[in-house]
């Protein structure tokens, strides 16, 4: 019966470690999202001007929710693109 000193590898295993997501928002502590400042935004947003989902972001609910509705008022006044090339 093989023993575990008698395994042996090419290439060690490796483990990944993922780190954990926080939102942002409760970490800074802010309270409320301007849809004015577009710089701001645009980290939410992909090269093709979608909002990027929570599962990527690691925002809570309760701000993905904000972010979304500023993003959307900054695109009506057109601080933002409804959809570009690239906007990066």
């Amino acid at each position: 019966m093989a023993q575990n000193d008698d395994i042996r590898y090419l290439n060690p295993p490796t483990v990944e470690v993922k780190k954990k997501k926080y939102c942002r928002f409760k970490k800074a502590g802010i309270k409320y999202i301007d849809y004015k400042d577009a710089e701001f935004l645009k980290k939410f947003l992909n090269e093709q001007g979608k909002i990027l989902p929570r599962r990527i972001t690691g925002t809570s609910l309760k701000f993905q929710k904000k972010v979304a509705q500023a993003v959307k008022r900054a695109r009506n006044l057109a601080l933002l693109p409804f959809v570009t090339d690239l906007l990066k």
